[in-house]
C-alpha cells in the first residue's frame, strides 16, 4: 500500500483533495454541488433524525423511500449534514439519529450499513450509511460492467480474482477458470464475450463461494443470496477481436466500463480505442491500473501521468482522481453518476493490494437503467442456444427445453406464457411465440422487468429461425422491420474519404449487419466530419427505433451517431422481382454480345466460353447489388 502511495505523481489529486480545496463552508457547498448528483442532495437539516415528531418522521420516511426507489433499491444517506452547510453531531446525537434511521429502514424492509465516519466542520461527527432494500429470494438488482483494455492488461485475471476470491499466482492461474475455448487457454487471450457474476447481500458482503473441488461458481446460489449482482462482461483486448468487443459494448448495454491498464506497459495498443468507444456510447468509465506489485515506482508514476493527461484531454474531458482509501471510495461512488468523474484504482492480482477498495466501489455502484416497466415489452436477442433435455430441467416441470434465447429486456415486463412477436425474419415478418420458461443468471423466475438480462425457452420455434439482432415485442406495438434509415454520424477515423456506395458494418444494440451508404448530406466524409447519411441493410431488414446509438465500422474506419429517421422500405417481393428482371436483362445482353440470334451457341463457342475446371480464373456469377434502389419507391413511416 505504501509503495502505491509513494508512486503517486505530485500533480495527481485524490477526491478528498478536491473537496478540501474549498477554504470555507460556502466553497465546500459549491464544490460538493459541482460533483454530487441532484438525487444525493439532502432536503433536511442535520438534526432531523433526533427525536422527530410524527409529521417529521412521516416526511423522513417518504423522503428516504423516494431516494431508495430512484436509486434502484439503494441510496447513500448522510447523517449530521444539513442543507445550510453546517455539519457535525455529538456522540449522543449520532446514537439517537442512528436509532431513528434503523426504525425507518425496518419499515422500508431495508438494511443499513455504516460506510465511513468523519469530523464535522464545527464539531462532532458526520456518518455515511448505505441503505439497501432486502431483495426477495428470486429477485436482485443487476449492474453490468464491461471490462476492456489492451491485451495483457490483466482483464481476465482480475475478473477471476474478483469472482472466485482467490489471488493469482503470477502465471495466469485465475484466468484459466474463465476461458471458454481451448485456444484461449493455450494463448491466454480472450476471443469471445465472457460473463461472470459477483454477488453482494443487503449489507454489502460478497456472497461468491466457489466449489471446493472444481472451483466452479453456482450462479443460482449466488443470486438467491444477493441483493445486488455485478455482471462482468469480459471483452477481448486484441485488435483482431475488435468487432467482438464492439458487439459486447453495444449488444450487452453495460452500465459502466472498467478500463484496464497495465502499470508496466502503460497506455498502449487498444487502450485509447476502447476508451473512445466507451465515451462514444456515453458509458461512464473508471480505470483500474494492474500489476503494481511488479512495476517500478518511476514507471508507475509515468503511467499515471500519461493516463491523467489522456483523461483530461479535450476528447475525454474527465476529472481523474486517485482512490487510496475508503473515504475516497464513498465519494467516488456517490459522484460517479455525473459521468465527469473518473476514479483510478491501483491494484495487484498477486498480492491483493487495494482489491478491497475496488470491491467496495463495485458494491456502491448504482444501476443507470431507467424504469420502463409500464411500457409495452421489448426484448433484444444477443445470443441463441439449443438446450437438450436433461434431468436437471425435469425439476422445473419441463418436458423439453429446445430453443433458448438470451438478451436484455429494454422495456415492459415479460411473464411466463406471454405471447410476443419474434422477428424480423428475412422477409421482415414477425411471428407469435410463447414463453415457456424464464431464467435470470441460470435461476428460474416468473417475470423479467426492463433493464434486466434473461434467457427464454420458446415454444415451437427452431434455433435456425432465430439470429442475433432479432427482437421480441408486445403485439400491441405492431412491429415493423426497416431496410433503410437515416443517421446523424460523426467520423472518428478514416484513412481516405467516404462516399456513396461505401459499405461497412453497423452495430446498433444487438444488431450487427453490413449496410451500404445510399446518399449523404455532403459529397464526401473525412475524419472529424459530421453528416446525415442514408443507410440500407444488405442482408436482412431490422427492427429499429429513432434515437438509437449506432457504431459504423470497417477495418480502422469508425464512426458513431444516432438513428434520426426510419424509412419504410420496399417489400422483399418487390426486391426479388427487380432482381429477377435485372438477371434476365443481364443474360439477354450476354446473348447479344455472343452474337447468337437463335439464342444457342455453337459447340466451339460454348467450349471457349466454358470456365476451366482446374487452374485459371472462374467467371464470377452475376450478383445483384441491392444497394441500387433508384428505381424503387419508398414510403416514409409515421414517426
Amino acid at each position: 500500500m505504501s509503495s502505491i502511495v509513494d508512486s503517486t505523481p505530485k500533480s495527481a489529486k485524490t477526491i478528498s483533495d478536491l473537496f478540501a480545496s474549498a477554504s470555507n463552508s460556502e466553497n465546500m457547498i459549491e464544490a460538493q454541488k459541482s460533483c454530487v448528483s441532484p438525487e444525493s442532495a439532502l432536503l433536511v437539516h442535520k438534526r432531523s433524525l433526533i427525536d422527530p415528531s410524527p409529521e417529521e418522521y412521516a416526511f423522513l420516511l417518504n423522503h428516504i423511500r423516494e431516494r431508495v426507489t430512484t436509486g434502484n433499491g439503494e441510496t447513500i444517506y448522510e447523517i449530521g449534514v444539513g442543507e445550510t452547510g453546517d455539519s457535525g453531531l455529538t456522540d449522543d446525537e449520532m446514537t439517537t439519529s442512528v436509532a431513528t434511521l434503523s426504525k425507518i429502514a425496518a419499515n422500508l424492509n431495508c438494511d443499513y450499513v455504516l460506510l465511513r465516519k468523519r469530523k464535522g466542520e464545527s464539531a462532532g461527527e458526520v456518518a455515511d450509511y448505505l441503505i439497501r432494500i432486502k431483495a426477495e429470494t428470486n429477485d436482485f438488482h443487476e449492474v453490468r460492467v464491461a471490462v476492456v483494455g489492451n491485451v495483457d492488461a490483466g482483464k481476465s485475471t482480475l475478473f477471476g480474482v474478483l469472482t472466485h476470491g482467490e489471488l493469482d499466482n503470477g502465471r495466469g492461474l485465475a484466468r484459466q477458470k474463465l476461458f471458454r475455448h481451448k485456444h484461449e487457454m493455450e494463448s491466454g487471450r480472450t476471443s469471445s464475450v465472457g460473463n461472470d457474476i459477483l454477488g453482494f447481500d443487503s449489507r454489502g458482503n460478497v456472497v461468491n463461494k466457489p466449489d471446493t473441488h472444481g472451483g466452479h461458481l453456482d450462479w443460482v446460489k449466488i443470486c438467491e443470496a444477493s441483493s445486488k449482482v455485478i455482471t462482468f462482461i469480459d471483452l477481448a483486448g486484441h485488435e483482431k477481436y475488435l468487432k467482438t468487443t464492439i458487439f459486447g459494448m453495444t449488444g450487452h448495454a453495460p452500465d459502466f466500463t472498467m478500463l484496464m491498464v497495465g502499470a508496466n506497459a502503460g497506455v498502449v495498443g487498444m487502450t485509447k480505442e476502447h476508451l473512445g468507444l466507451a465515451l462514444a456510447l456515453s458509458v461512464p468509465v473508471f480505470v483500474v491500473v494492474t500489476k503494481v506489485d511488479m512495476c517500478p515506482s518511476n514507471v508507475l508514476q509515468n503511467t499515471l501521468k500519461l493516463l491523467q493527461r489522456l483523461l483530461k484531454s479535450p476528447g475525454c474531458r474527465k476529472i481523474p482522481v486517485l482512490v487510496q482509501n475508503e473515504d475516497d471510495v464513498v465519494l467516488a461512488a456517490s459522484n460517479f453518476a455525473t459521468e465527469r468523474l473518473c476514479p483510478i484504482f491501483q491494484v495487484s492480482n498477486v498480492s491483493g493490494s487495494n482489491l478491497n477498495l475496488l470491491k467496495m466501489f463495485l458494491n456502491l455502484l448504482m444501476p443507470r437503467s431507467t424504469n420502463y416497466d409500464l411500457e409495452p415489452a421489448e426484448f433484444q436477442i444477443d445470443d441463441t442456444y439449443s438446450v437438450p433435455v436433461t434431468n436437471e430441467y425435469q425439476n422445473y416441470l419441463l418436458t423439453g427445453v429446445g430453443t433458448v434465447v438470451s438478451g436484455l429486456a429494454l422495456k415492459g415486463v415479460i411473464r411466463l406464457n406471454d405471447v410476443l412477436y419474434l422477428g424480423p425474419d428475412p422477409l421482415g415478418h414477425f411471428l407469435p411465440v410463447a414463453i415457456r420458461s424464464i431464467h435470470r443468471k441460470r435461476m428460474p423466475v416468473k417475470e423479467v422487468r426492463s433493464g434486466q438480462t434473461a434467457s427464454f425457452a420458446l415454444k415451437k420455434i427452431k434455433r435456425s429461425d432465430i439470429r442475433k439482432g432479432m427482437v421480441m415485442v408486445a403485439p400491441c406495438l405492431n412491429p415493423q422491420a426497416f431496410w433503410e434509415f437515416f443517421g446523424e454520424i460523426l467520423v472518428l477515423h478514416h484513412p481516405t474519404t467516404i462516399s456513396p456506395r461505401y459499405q461497412a458494418m453497423v452495430h446498433c444494440g444487438s444488431i450487427r449487419q453490413t449496410a451500404s451508404i445510399l446518399s449523404m448530406s455532403t459529397d464526401c466524409l473525412r475524419t472529424g466530419d459530421k453528416a446525415t447519411v442514408h443507410f440500407r441493410f444488405i442482408k436482412n431488414p431490422e427492427y429499429l427505433r429513432p434515437g438509437q446509438r449506432m457504431v459504423f465500422r470497417e477495418g480502422r474506419t469508425k464512426a458513431i451517431g444516432n438513428i434520426s429517421k426510419l424509412i419504410a422500405g420496399v417489400s422483399p417481393a418487390a426486391v426479388n422481382k427487380t432482381k429477377a428482371k435485372k438477371i434476365v436483362r443481364h443474360f439477354a445482353n450476354d446473348e447479344k454480345i455472343r452474337g447468337s440470334p437463335s439464342g444457342k451457341e455453337d459447340e466451339g463457342a460454348a467450349k471457349k466460353n466454358r470456365p476451366r475446371q482446374r487452374g485459371g480464373v472462374r467467371r464470377k456469377p452475376f450478383q445483384h447489388d441491392l444497394t441500387n434502389t433508384t428505381d424503387l419507391t419508398v414510403n416514409n413511416c409515421n414517426e
